[in-house]
């Protein structure tokens, strides 16, 4: 049932006219990378903004590719080209080895004529995305915000480094695995260390959640600007 569903996601996909390949990278450190990678929507001779999206749970390939798909592909639609790595030891993209193999990616990645220079965004679901909270606090003069959908922070981690950083923040009131409840934290953990925080609780969502596109692409356009 579930390889039902990831191959009616991906004709749906490929139907819609946009181009997503999975490819093999060489990293600085000479190890090589699998990334999915999903081209803009419309083709133009101005290079696209880069966005690096990270998957849930392990960040293995199945679950990276069908974020490509889904929620990659809406990021397409908008104009960016996207990324989607695939952990290399399925501890998605947290720590300092992983951290830095997505900086490495990005380096890569810039070098192409069609990848535009300059701040990269970041997102991520669920442990994607405090994978994309730990990679910004490292450099985050390098990123233009973060889309975590969903994550959690907390006060342990000095969160100081995102003073004025903007953060895109969303979880569901539904959440399956508590995550709801930790809200509180996860917003005072960030307003305190000065972060420019959007965040809000979905109702009735569960862990992973339908995108609110209008309420995205008003921050992406803050962020832009």
């Amino acid at each position: 049932m579930k390889n039902a569903q990831a191959l009616i996601l991906l004709l749906s996909f490929l139907f819609s006219g946009m181009s997503l390949a999975q490819e093999r990278i060489t990293l600085e450190d000479g190890s090589r990378l699998a990334v999915f990678v999903v081209q803009p929507a419309e083709t133009s001779e101005i290079p696209a903004p880069l966005l690096i999206l990270m998957g849930g749970g392990p960040g293995n390939a199945s679950i990276s590719r069908d974020t490509s798909i889904w929620l990659g592909g809406g990021f397409a639609e908008r104009g960016w080209l996207v990324a989607v790595p695939v952990s290399p030891n399925n501890r998605a993209f947290r720590g300092e080895e992983n951290n830095g193999k997505v900086e490495q990616l990005i380096t890569e990645l810039q070098k192409r004529e069609n990848v535009a220079d300059g701040k990269v965004l970041l997102a991520g679901i669920s442990n994607g995305g405090m994978s994309a909270l730990e990679i910004a606090r490292r450099n985050p003069q390098n990123y233009s915000g973060v889309a975590a959908v969903p994550a959690l922070a907390t006060s342990v981690v000095d969160n100081r480094p995102l003073a004025g950083f903007p953060v895109y923040l969303r979880i569901g009131g539904a959440d399956q695995l508590g995550w709801a409840d930790r809200f509180g934290e996860t917003v005072d953990a960030l307003t305190e260390a000065g972060v420019d925080l959007d965040a809000a609780i979905l109702d009735s969502a569960p862990h992973m959640f339908r995108m609110n596109w209008e309420s995205l692409d008003a921050w992406l356009g803050k962020i832009k600007n």
